[in-house]
């Protein structure tokens, strides 16, 4: 995670600071640093080194909230880290624990929920200290709302969906937050539109897993939106990003019981060569990692497949 295991001497010295305004300074700085880096996910090649770490730093980002809870480079940091942590080590193990204990997956799912509802708090607030008034004009005429952000809002934008949409895909028996689906597309394509190549074909990626998100719609017509997103995910990324032929394999091919289809993306996720973009390596290796148990339970997916041997 950017800069967490760096700055964390940093930050603990500053809270320990007894210079008030000195300290207010040196915490507002730091946000303006740990912002400006891009993907929370760098170039780390150790996962399991990365997630014992993250906790500390997002931690770090609250106490330093704390202190400056109107920072907008500091909630940024929060909503991403909390985002990408709970996606990349906890979300995606909910699958992996239920084969052990339903009460696991449970209770990861919980937690993951809840990390994502953070998050999700930590990017409006970001966005009220852009747009004072925001959230409520957002309730009442998302549209409206919409068009007073500007292109400097997008990763606080994208960051704040992500979240709240995450959250949904995990709570697809709560009719509130499923009404929340339309909003959270309405954000999305308003991203599209200031930066479509944010963070080079995450806005369509992610609008597989949204799409999958919907209930009642016809098969054949959500099969063709997810292609589509899919599609163009692969051309805004140059086929870099392991994650978007593991999202298109979960979220299109089980559902379509096409198992061919399925053991080919994944196989391209895993011919993914992570040092070729080294800003995006840990996360190409959290996905890669999702790939290879997909792969090894096959079987639990399809019917009358059996998991290819190794």
């Amino acid at each position: 995670m950017k800069m967490l295991i760096r700055c964390a001497a940093v930050c603990s010295a500053l809270l320990l600071s007894t210079g008030c305004s000195i300290k207010r300074v040196a915490i507002n700085k730091l946000g303006n640093a740990l912002a400006s880096g891009g993907s929370t996910f760098t170039s780390d090649d150790d996962p399991e080194l990365v997630e014992a770490a993250i906790p500390f730093g997002l931690k770090t980002y609250e106490s330093l909230l704390a202190e400056s809870p109107k920072h907008t480079g500091l909630l940024l940091a929060a909503a991403q880290g909390f985002t990408e942590y709970s996606y990349a080590f906890v979300d995606s193990r909910i699958d992996e624990a239920r084969a052990e204990s339903l009460e696991r997956a449970d209770a990861l799912r919980n937690r993951a929920r809840k990390l994502y509802i953070r998050a999700y708090g930590y990017g409006m607030r970001g966005l009220e200290a852009h747009h004072p008034g925001f959230a409520a004009a957002l309730d009442n005429d998302a549209d409206s709302a919409l068009k007073r952000v500007t292109r400097r809002d997008v990763p606080l934008l994208y960051w704040t969906a992500a979240a709240r949409g995450l959250t949904i895909s995990l709570s697809k028996t709560s009719p509130e937050l499923i009404a929340e689906l339309p909003l959270v597309e309405t954000i999305i394509r308003r991203v599209a539109e200031l930066d479509e190549d944010f963070d080079a074909g995450a806005l369509p990626e992610f609008l597989i897993t949204l799409e999958a998100a919907h209930s009642g719609v016809k098969p054949e017509v959500q099969q063709k939106l997810m292609r589509q997103h899919f599609d163009r995910a692969l051309e805004l990324s140059k086929g870099k990003r392991a994650g978007t032929y593991v999202s298109f394999a979960e979220n299109a091919c089980v559902p379509a019981q096409d198992a061919a289809e399925f053991r080919s993306l994944l196989e391209k996720a895993l011919a993914v060569d992570p040092d070729a973009d080294p800003g995006n390596r840990l996360a190409n290796l959290v996905a890669q990692r999702r790939a290879r148990w997909l792969l090894k339970h096959i079987d639990d997916l399809f019917l009358g497949i059996e998991p290819k041997q190794e």
